[in-house]
C-alpha cells in the first residue's frame, strides 16, 4: 500500500463493502475520523469481533506511518531530535513496565486447599478498593510443561485480600477446586503473570453503622478489607465466620483486628479456640450460630441484632441463600429495617464489566416473584439478597461441572508423569 496523500485518502473513503475495508471514515474539519474496533459496522455485535478488529487493523495503521517509522529507524543514530524522542519513548515504556507488568512474589499455602498468591503489580495495588477483585492467569510461554503439554490456566476471578500500595504488592486468595485453581500452586517467585483489575464495584462502606458480616469459607478472604474499612469509618462490626472444618481457618489475626466480636462456627473438625475474651466458637452452621447469639448462648451481645443496619454475606450460594431465608423466618423477630447484601459469584469469563454477558445474574421482584432486569455480576457483584434468584444461580454454577471434572481428572493424570505437586 502506497502512503502518498492520494492513495491514503482513497483507503479511508467510506464504503459499504465492510468485509473488504478495515477503515470506514468521514472527512470533517480537515481531518479523517476513523471508526475503529466495534464502532466499525463490520466488527460490531460481539466482543470477539471487536478483538478481531485489532488483529486485522494494526497492519493497516502501521502502513499509514510507514515513512515515519522508516525515517526514525534510519536516523536514530544521527538526528538529535530522534534520539530525544527515542529516550522519551523508552522512559514511557519503562514506566509501563514497572507499573503494569505483574510478577509473582510468593505463593503461600494457607490450608490444605487454600493458597495465597502475592504479586508485585504497583498500579493494580494502588487502585484497589475493598470488595473489588482481580483476574489472574499465567503465560503460556513459561507455563509448566508435562509430557509436551503446556499447563496454562484460564482467567480466574481472584479475591483481593489486601494490598500494600507503597510496595506495590497485592494478595489474592484462591480455593483449589478445579484444574486452573490447582495450577496456582505451581507459580514461582519472579514469574510473570497476567493481572487484570481491580475490577468489579467497591463495596459501599457506611459511616457509624452497626454491621453484621457473615463469611463462609473463602468468602472470609473478601471480608478482610471490607471489615477493616468499616472499622476505619467508625462502624461496630459483629462477624460470623463459618467453616466446614476448623482446619480451614486462615488469616485469623486479620479477622480479629477489624471486628468487635467474632463468632466462629464449624461443621466438623478442630474447634477454633477464641483468642479474645469476647469471641466464641459454636459447633454448627452459620445460621445456627446466629440463633445462639440472639438467644444469649454466645456471650455478650456487643452488637444486638435489633441495632444492625447492614448485613453483608459472602460465601457459597447455599450459605448466602440461607442468610437470605433466615432473615424472613427464624431471625425475622429480631431484625429491624436493614440492608442485606451478598457478593454474587455467578460464572464469569471476561470480567471486563458488561462485555461478554457470561456473568448475567437473574433477579426477581422480592414481592411478586416476577423477573426484573438482570445484573452483570462482574460489574457489580454486591447485590441485594432479596432480589437474587438463587435457584437460577445454583443451576448456572453447575453448567460447566462436567467439563470441570474432566479438566481436573486430566490434570491429575498429567501430574502423575513427573510427580508435580498440586493439591488433589
Amino acid at each position: 500500500m502506497n502512503t502518498n496523500k492520494t492513495d491514503e485518502k482513497s483507503q479511508l473513503q467510506p464504503t459499504n463493502n465492510f468485509s473488504e475495508a478495515f477503515f470506514t471514515s468521514y472527512f470533517k474539519d480537515g481531518k479523517y475520523i476513523t471508526f475503529y474496533g466495534d464502532n466499525h459496522p463490520y466488527y460490531a455485535g460481539s466482543v470477539v469481533k471487536a478483538m478481531a478488529s485489532a488483529k486485522h487493523g494494526y497492519k493497516k495503521i502501521a502502513e499509514l506511518f510507514e515513512n515515519e517509522i522508516s525515517l526514525a529507524e534510519t536516523e536514530i543514530h544521527t538526528t538529535t531530535s530522534v534520539k530525544e524522542n527515542n529516550e522519551e519513548l523508552n522512559a514511557f515504556f519503562g514506566m509501563l513496565e514497572s507499573n503494569f507488568r505483574a510478577e509473582v512474589v510468593a505463593v503461600e499455602p494457607l490450608t490444605e486447599t487454600i493458597i495465597e498468591v502475592i504479586v508485585h503489580a504497583p498500579y493494580a495495588a494502588r487502585k484497589f478498593q475493598p470488595g473489588e477483585f482481580y483476574r489472574l492467569q499465567n503465560y503460556e510461554s513459561d507455563a509448566v510443561t508435562i509430557n509436551g503439554i503446556k499447563l496454562t490456566m484460564e482467567g480466574l476471578a481472584m479475591t483481593g485480600a489486601w494490598t500494600d500500595p507503597e510496595k506495590g504488592l497485592l494478595s489474592m486468595i484462591v480455593l483449589e477446586v478445579g484444574a486452573s485453581s490447582r495450577l496456582m500452586r505451581l507459580l514461582k517467585p519472579g514469574q510473570r503473570v497476567v493481572v487484570m483489575g481491580p475490577t468489579g464495584t467497591p463495596t459501599h462502606i457506611p459511616y457509624n453503622e452497626n454491621v453484621l458480616l457473615a463469611g463462609g469459607g473463602l468468602g472470609n478472604a473478601v471480608l478482610f478489607s471490607i471489615s477493616k474499612a468499616l472499622k476505619a469509618n467508625g462502624c461496630n462490626v459483629i462477624y460470623f465466620a463459618g467453616y466446614k472444618r476448623g482446619e480451614d481457618l486462615y488469616k485469623r489475626e486479620e479477622i480479629e483486628n477489624a471486628t468487635d466480636k467474632v463468632i466462629w462456627s464449624t461443621d466438623s473438625g478442630a474447634i477454633i479456640t477464641p483468642s479474645r475474651p469476647q469471641d466464641i466458637h459454636i459447633r454448627g452452621n452459620i445460621i445456627e450460630a446466629m440463633i445462639k447469639y440472639q438467644n444469649d448462648e454466645a456471650g455478650e451481645k456487643i452488637v444486638p441484632f435489633e441495632s444492625v443496619k447492614r448485613i453483608i454475606a459472602i460465601g457459597s450460594d447455599g450459605m448466602m441463600k440461607a442468610v437470605k431465608d433466615a432473615r424472613h423466618t427464624t431471625l425475622k423477630p429480631f431484625l429491624r429495617e436493614h440492608i442485606a447484601i451478598g457478593s454474587i459469584n455467578s460464572p464469569m469469563q471476561c470480567m471486563m464489566k458488561e462485555i461478554c454477558a457470561q456473568c448475567l445474574q437473574k433477579h426477581v421482584n422480592p414481592l411478586t416473584g416476577e423477573e426484573t432486569t438482570p445484573v452483570f455480576s462482574c460489574f457489580n457483584q454486591d447485590q441485594e439478597l432479596d432480589s437474587v434468584d438463587f435457584t437460577n444461580l445454583r443451576a448456572r454454577l453447575r453448567v460447566n461441572s462436567v467439563l470441570e471434572k474432566l479438566g481436573n481428572s486430566w490434570l491429575t493424570y498429567l501430574i502423575g508423569y513427573e510427580g508435580v505437586t498440586t493439591n488433589e
